[in-house]
């Protein structure tokens, strides 16, 4: 379990955010906060100070399963490039990132997938430039 007197939820959200995706996530939180600040306080405290901050999985296979997900969902490409762009910072390879992808046109489809594999290509541009 996470030791509570170690840090706050929102100290380790802002810590683990921070690890995982750079400033591509200090930017989505500081597009939150003249519209819904509070919004942005539970992003950080929630899904990185409670979720990705738990034992059990390294952020490695955390990013699996959210791009998995995300993927999966259709209909969430900026996050998804988000998490994409995440799964590099943790270590996942592209080639592993693509096979992610491509294993949820056998569960969501291959319109999902198709969308999945756009997003990384766009993402990998990105970060090769």
């Amino acid at each position: 379990m996470i030791d509570p007197t170690a840090k706050t939820r929102l100290e380790r959200g802002r810590d683990r955010l921070a690890e995982i995706d750079g400033l591509a996530g200090e930017t989505v939180v500081d597009s939150l906060k003249d519209i819904a600040p509070d919004f942005a306080t539970y992003l950080l405290e929630f899904p990185f100070g409670d979720i990705y901050s738990r034992p059990g999985l390294g952020l490695r296979e955390r990013e699996i399963a959210t791009v998995a997900a995300l993927t999966a969902m259709g209909n969430a490409r900026p996050q998804l490039e988000v998490h994409i762009e995440a799964g590099l910072n943790v270590g996942l390879s592209q080639d592993e990132i693509v096979e992610t992808i491509m294993q949820m046109a056998v569960y969501a489809g291959f319109p999902a997938a198709l969308n999945g594999l756009a997003a990384a290509k766009t993402v990998f541009q990105k970060v090769a430039d």
